[in-house]
């Protein structure tokens, strides 16, 4: 029975409640240990199976948290007889998770997309992770993706996380949550009552529910341990200590108090995280113990055999380990090494055989070594980091442990960790040969650098160039390309800037020959920023050409190479005005990096093909994009939200999300940040027709290099400070922007030129230059630019009393603007029409207006014909999902078939 969880208990029958009804449920219960989360989630167990619910069960341990995917592993476990039923790419994405096949590291899209499949065809279902905070990296981030996609299946999934947090969970940030807080007074006696059979004086009860806090595991718990003295009413000092270390306190108590056989049943039983009795059994016999030993423990109330092994709370695994002595320990992790099959399971019999090792071994080093080669094989960074930390612990060369220290580190920056620098004093003590060393400052720049967000970092790459380039000269160019895109990056005009950079990178070896996408990228941008835009616009041409698959067989270099550089190419490809390119860039660049299960750098994929979708006036796929890339929950995606927010015109939102990233750039020096913020500033300010507003944000965006680079800034400047009576702020602007845009020769650049020209004209020159910009923008796919470019010169119209042609310029940029969803812009266009006494016509409404910006995309995608299951896979969402969507999607537009969808013209 639970006590005092009403409230509780409710919220979760709820959540089953409406899976059963064909919907989804999804919630994290937080608390303190001991808060009572083990205890709701058995009760939801038991009423699922009541209500007909099949329960799926997994729990982190922290011995188990350095296994790839050994989480998912235990929840998936009893579904995967039906993985036979899923497309080959993701049975075979899971099969080398769970290290059942051989394979390149897999797709973590693929991974979760697998996942969510089987829970979908198994529902209804519940699926409890207990212990959240425990699991292993590459599970914690696909079942969290899982829960962000679970949409309309008939699953529930409840993960329980211990606060004050003990690791980093920020995985499962954003989901609905429920935090347990401790009993009431009533209830905490009512419990304690049942813990306590013998009658308590008043005093005592008081004082034992006082200190408990309201903790239930501690009500049920400390009397067991407490002195008698207690229920006497004695006068002892207060203990002090919080209360899940006193209720730790009590477990250990109670385990010192056994045999001595049994307490190490219990550390070899604490040692080994997979519950698997009969390795129990092989441990205890390796160790000389007979089963006999399993009663006093199973007495006490620590744990129970069965075909698993169950502790009776986890403060007791915790408690039991802590509390043994190392010898017991090492004695525990041997015994499990020498009983786990080497074929099974080399990783965990590596594992405990490295605990169990007393100063160093090269053997027990380097089979964790090749355990670190598995896991990586497998996508799992984190493991990988975490078995060579080890096997550098281990190894009795010092040039040999200064090595696995480098790759232990490069291991942990790559996964995301925090200890990388740590490492890297183990590996800077020595001895490194010299392209060792030179990797060493490669990686302490890089973490500088991206620590950061500016101050050394780009120095510190140079340096790191330099070096390299009479050891590695591929490296050292790709480490000069590093440090010239950090330049960008930062903004920095000052010494360390992106010109000081670029003369640098100059001493650069020569490339191979033939030169890689990679080398052509870095001649192009040197040239460029020593010689000027026009000198560099043909090396970036053929940079972007060869890293465009049309125009070279895909084969031809390394995909992972290119996917590290396709941000900083699609970027590129904005600075020479090639729209089309971009996109080609931006679409490739999301393919490999879905492919890769590169989760951490999607969001800036997805980043550079939003603001393109965006630019061409393709708001609801670039809010789709942003949703996908919100999924991954792997860095913050702001960017994105903040120019949609912007170009529609939602000043409210644009506001927080901007304060949101002016907050997060000021925590780490992130110039950049701020620029893009106050480009997206300039934008809704010039849409609303607040351009002084404009005016200041576009003069700070325009002082930043990334977005001068990507050609953002200028046309913002220009408009704003031609409308606040202040042309020549304008003047370095349109310099810049015409010579890149005749440099450039593309019908974007030469557009946007035509157009600034037009506004800092008068008379017939300003007429021709507006009708060059209409001509030149009509040839590309910069929609927003082309209708911007309608609205400035229906304005300039009106304001030379030429109310017919006002007319006939405002009414298409108002239907433009309006159908694509720049409402602000859309306000001011109707606001002109007004002024030239005309009533602007309110868009017609089209049926596809009532679709989500997901059901509309969905709808996109079923039109050309693709299957439920391709459209899944292409938005991450489960086939039965887009099932349920297109049945909505049906309703709304009074249709029922996919045939009459394909007739239909979406937008």
């Amino acid at each position: 029975m639970l006590v005092g969880r009403r409230a509780e208990q409710a919220a979760l029958e709820q959540l089953l409640a409406r899976a059963q009804g064909g919907d989804s449920g999804v919630l994290v219960v937080r608390g303190e240990a001991g808060i009572g989360k083990s205890a709701l989630l058995r009760h939801m167990r038991e009423t699922a199976v009541a209500m007909g619910f099949g329960v799926h069960d997994a729990a982190g341990v922290e011995a188990e948290a350095e296994f790839a995917f050994a989480g998912l592993h235990q929840l998936c476990a009893p579904l995967l007889a039906r993985a036979v039923e899923l497309p080959e790419p993701q049975q075979t994405a899971l099969g080398v998770a769970f290290g059942l096949r051989e394979g390149a590291a897999p797709d973590r899209f693929l991974v979760g997309l697998a996942v969510l499949s089987l829970l979908a065809e198994n529902g209804p279902l519940l699926c409890v992770v207990d212990d959240a905070q425990w699991l292993d990296q590459a599970s914690a981030q696909v079942l969290a993706f899982v829960a962000r996609r679970v949409g309309a299946e008939r699953v529930v999934m409840v993960f329980a996380l211990r606060d004050p947090g003990v690791t980093d969970v920020e995985a499962f940030s954003g989901l609905p949550e429920l935090r347990l807080a401790g009993l009431g007074a009533s209830d905490a006696q009512t419990l304690l009552a049942t813990a306590v059979r013998a009658p308590l004086d008043d005093v005592v009860r008081d004082r034992i529910v006082a200190e408990a806090r309201g903790n239930p595991l501690a009500l049920l718990e400390l009397p067991r341990s407490a002195p008698a003295v207690q229920f006497a009413g004695g006068f002892e000092l207060p203990d002090v200590v919080s209360v899940p270390r006193r209720i730790e306190d009590g477990f250990r108590r109670r385990a010192n108090s056994l045999p001595a056989d049994a307490r190490m049943l219990l550390v070899v039983a604490a040692a080994e995280p997979t519950g698997d009795a009969a390795l129990l059994w092989r441990a205890a016999a390796e160790l000389g113990i007979a089963r006999e030993a399993a009663a006093p423990a199973e007495a006490a109330g620590l744990l129970e055999f069965d075909f698993r092994v169950r502790f009776r709370h986890p403060l007791v695994r915790s408690a039991v380990y802590r509390a043994a002595t190392p010898t017991d320990r090492r004695r525990a992790h041997g015994a499990l090494a020498a009983v786990t099959d080497q074929q099974v399971d080399p990783d965990r019999r590596a594992w405990h055989r490295a605990q169990a090792v007393v100063g160093t071994d090269e053997d027990a080093a380097a089979e964790l070594e090749r355990s670190a080669g598995r896991a990586r094989a497998r996508g799992g960074l984190a493991a990988a980091a975490a078995f060579l930390k080890r096997a550098a612990e281990l190894t009795p060369r010092p040039a040999v442990r200064a090595e696995r220290a480098l790759e232990a580190a490069h291991a942990k920056h790559e996964a995301g960790a925090s200890e990388a620098l740590e490492l890297l004093t183990v590996a800077a003590a020595g001895p490194l040969d010299a392209v060792a060393q030179a990797r060493l400052e490669l990686l302490r720049a890089r973490i500088a650098f991206h620590g950061a967000r500016g101050g050394e970092g780009p120095r510190m790459l140079l340096d790191a160039a330099k070096s390299l380039a009479p050891l590695d000269p591929a490296l050292s160019r790709e480490t000069y390309l590093d440090a010239l895109d950090a330049a960008i990056v930062t903004g920095d005009r000052g010494p360390g800037g992106v010109r000081a950079v670029a003369d640098a990178a100059r001493a650069a070896p020569a490339p191979p020959e033939p030169p890689r996408p990679v080398d052509l990228l870095l001649d192009g941008l040197v040239t460029t920023f020593t010689q000027g835009y026009a000198a560099g616009v043909p090396g970036l041409r053929r940079a972007l050409d060869a890293f465009n698959p049309h125009e070279r067989d895909d084969h031809a270099v390394n995909d992972g190479d290119d996917r590290r550089w396709l941000w900083l190419a699609g970027r590129t490809a904005m600075s020479v005005f090639d729209d089309q390119m971009v996109h080609a860039l931006a679409a490739r660049h999301v393919r490999l990096v879905r492919e890769a299960g590169a989760l951490a750098t999607l969001p800036a994929a997805l980043l550079v093909q939003s603001v393109m979708l965006v630019l061409s006036g393709d708001f609801s796929r670039a809010d789709e994009q942003t949703a996908i890339a919100s999924a991954t929950r792997t860095v913050p995606v702001l960017h994105g939200q903040l120019i949609l927010a912007a170009w529609r015109g939602r000043s409210d939102e644009t506001t927080e999300v901007h304060a949101t990233m002016v907050r997060e750039a000021a925590g780490h020096g992130g110039r950049t940040e701020d620029f893009l913020a106050q480009y997206a500033m300039a934008v809704l300010h010039n849409g609303r027709g607040d351009y002084p507003a404009a005016l200041v944000a576009a003069t700070r965006a325009f002082e930043s290099d990334e977005l001068t680079h990507s050609n953002l800034a200028h046309s913002e400047l220009i408009e704003a400070a031609c409308r606040s009576g202040r042309p020549e702020r304008a003047t370095a602007a349109l310099d810049q922007l015409s010579s890149r845009a005749l440099a450039s020769g593309t019908p974007w650049g030469l557009g946007l030129a035509a157009r600034s020209w037009a506004l800092v004209s008068t008379g017939p020159a300003a007429e021709e230059y507006y009708r060059e910009a209409i001509e030149q923008l009509r040839n590309c796919q910069v929609a927003t630019q082309l209708a911007r470019t309608h609205l400035v010169y229906g304005e300039w119209l009106r304001r030379e009393g030429r109310r017919q042609g006002a007319r006939q310029q405002l009414r298409t940029a108002h239907q433009m603007l309006s159908d694509m969803g720049a409402q602000a812009f859309a306000a001011r266009a109707a606001r002109e029409l007004r002024a030239t006494g005309e009533h602007p016509r309110s868009r017609s409404a089209q049926p596809s207006d009532a679709l989500t910006a997901q059901e509309l995309t969905i709808a996109r995608l079923v039109a050309t014909g693709a299957t439920s299951r391709e459209v899944g896979a292409q938005l991450f969402l489960s086939p039965r999902t887009i099932e349920a969507h297109l049945r909505s999607i049906f309703r709304k537009l009074s249709i029922t078939s996919r045939r009459q969808l394909r007739d239909l013209r979406l937008p």
